[in-house]
């Protein structure tokens, strides 16, 4: 476990350390006739996947300050400081693209979702917690904030990971895909380690 653990770190700095040359090769991109349109699945995934990053980012420092546990503290703070220099990137690219960072259109219109509600529970996209387990979660400590963190964390990478399987399809800036493919199997290979955290505590991801 603390092998797979330390992957999951050395995977994060390996996205930072990309961090500049992707956000160079979008610049480059930026400045073609090709720059994405404001409607466009490039910019609707970029505006759509920084907000479905920020409540990661906003529940991994919860659970953080909720319990001791090595693990699940660098599993949160691995997600948190990853996810937080995406988003970076998605809104850089935003303005290098001179594109707004919102949008009128309901979340996931870029994928022909717009039309639907994204979930039953009143989440804002699939897989986002709702403000109701946001503040659960504030008010629960050791044990039982790890496997819900876990729990809701699990169900925010699966809709992450339809989110950018979107963009890796639709998207039609290459560096933009790669990013989106990249958290692709990042994502996944993190679902696997927390199905993993939660089995030791005697749990399992909510259906």
């Amino acid at each position: 476990m603390k092998r797979h653990v330390g992957w999951i770190a050395g995977t994060a700095a390996a996205v930072l350390v990309a961090v500049g040359a992707l956000t160079y090769a979008v610049a480059e991109d930026g400045g073609s006739s090709d720059t994405p349109g404001a409607d466009s699945a490039d910019a609707g995934f970029a505006r759509d996947m920084a907000v479905h990053h920020q409540q990661a980012v906003e529940m991994s420092y919860i659970v953080r300050d909720r319990t001791d546990d090595k693990e699940v503290r660098l599993l949160a703070y691995d997600i948190a400081q990853t996810q937080a220099n995406q988003r970076g990137m998605l809104l850089g690219w935003l303005d290098l693209w001179g594109l707004p960072k919102v949008s009128a259109q309901p979340p996931m219109t870029w994928m022909g979702m717009g039309d639907m509600p994204s979930a039953g529970d009143g989440s804002l996209m699939p897989g986002m917690a709702t403000d109701a387990q946001m503040k659960k979660l504030q008010g629960l400590s050791g044990k039982q904030a790890e496997v819900f963190y876990l729990q809701l964390m699990t169900a925010h990478h699966k809709g992450g990971i339809h989110m950018a399987k979107g963009c890796v399809d639709k998207c039609d800036v290459e560096v933009e895909k790669r990013l989106a493919q990249g958290m692709v199997d990042a994502q996944q290979s993190e679902i696997d380690l927390m199905t993993d955290l939660l089995k030791k505590r005697g749990a399992k991801p909510e259906a």
